[in-house]
């Protein structure tokens, strides 16, 4: 399996380096526009392989798109990170016309290829990337809820006080501050709900914290993160090559999924060889479904601004 990582910045080299480390790719293609930069970043992960005993090849290339020709997976993280109090969306006007041109670099050697969009305002980025190459639906899939659930999950074992391997939750709606919908209805512990354990304010705490997890962290770090995000791509590029079947909240082109069409937004789907297997519809409430309602429209404003 051949994976192409577009960006090789700090969420490009942690998703390349947690690929490699699972040893389930053959290749990993790292590409940049900065001269050098790639390059330098494969060989530093490759003269990690006998440490981390990984034999996937790992090779970088300042933008030159043919070193990634018959790729089977791709993931855009380009463009510009968030700086403290920025929003996501604040970033639509650079990153527009970057993930445009890389989209349309990628299918042009790589026909085949399924595309992961990392880059913000993903819901966005990843409708655009539809609107520019046209391909089928089930190959272009935003990260956003992978990441989104993966930080409800922190937050809900953090107030819970157990290992993070007993909880399980998802984020559904827009990857952005006001428009993620921790379901804290349908979370776990154990196959327990975890209202089982939790008070209504601290049920309310781990939704609002989950909200603005990653505004907390480029807050933090003086930009946005890249540990988690890398792992919560290298899971979904590991579905697909691995044919595993597993199901992650994700941004998806719906077509009157939830009743909603012609916009990207996440929702849980199974990810396998084909990328997006099947949207799954769980039964949401009332106030989900409003609020997964506010949330689109949220996403419909931003597209507008393409």
């Amino acid at each position: 399996m051949k994976v192409t990582v577009v960006g090789a910045g700090a969420v490009g080299a942690s998703c390349a380096e947690y690929i490699a480390i699972k040893d389930f790719a053959s290749e990993v293609v790292l590409i940049d526009i900065k001269e050098g930069f790639a390059e330098g970043k494969a060989m530093d992960l490759m003269q990690t392989a006998s440490l981390n005993s990984f034999d996937t090849k790992i090779t970088g290339t300042t933008n030159d798109y043919s070193k990634t020709a018959s790729s089977d997976v791709a993931v855009i993280t380009s463009g510009i990170p968030r700086k403290p109090g920025m929003t996501r969306e604040e970033l639509i006007s650079t990153n527009a016309s970057i993930v445009k041109s890389v989209a349309e670099n990628l299918i042009k050697h790589s026909p085949e290829v399924i595309i992961i969009v990392v880059s913000n305002p993903m819901d966005t980025m990843t409708y655009l990337a539809h609107q520019a190459i046209g391909i089928p639906k089930n190959r272009i899939i935003g990260m956003g809820g992978a990441l989104d659930s993966a930080r409800f999950k922190y937050r809900l074992a953090e107030a819970l006080g157990c290992p993070g391997s007993d909880v399980d939750g998802m984020v559904i709606g827009g990857h952005s501050d006001t428009g993620m919908i921790p379901l804290t209805r349908l979370a776990t512990r154990n196959s327990v709900p975890v209202s089982e354990f939790l008070s209504d304010d601290q049920m309310s705490d781990v939704k609002e914290e989950t909200k603005v997890g990653g505004a907390t962290l480029t807050k933090l770090l003086g930009t946005s993160a890249w540990y988690a995000p890398g792992a919560a791509v290298s899971a979904m590029v590991q579905a697909i090559g691995c044919d595993t079947q597993k199901m992650f909240p994700c941004s998806c082109l719906l077509a009157g999924e939830y009743g909603l069409s012609d916009i990207c937004i996440g929702v849980p789907a199974i990810i396998g060889k084909n990328g997006i297997e099947k949207i799954v519809e769980i039964n949401l409430d009332a106030d989900e479904k409003a609020k997964l309602e506010e949330s689109a429209a949220a996403v419909r404003k931003t597209n507008g601004l393409l």
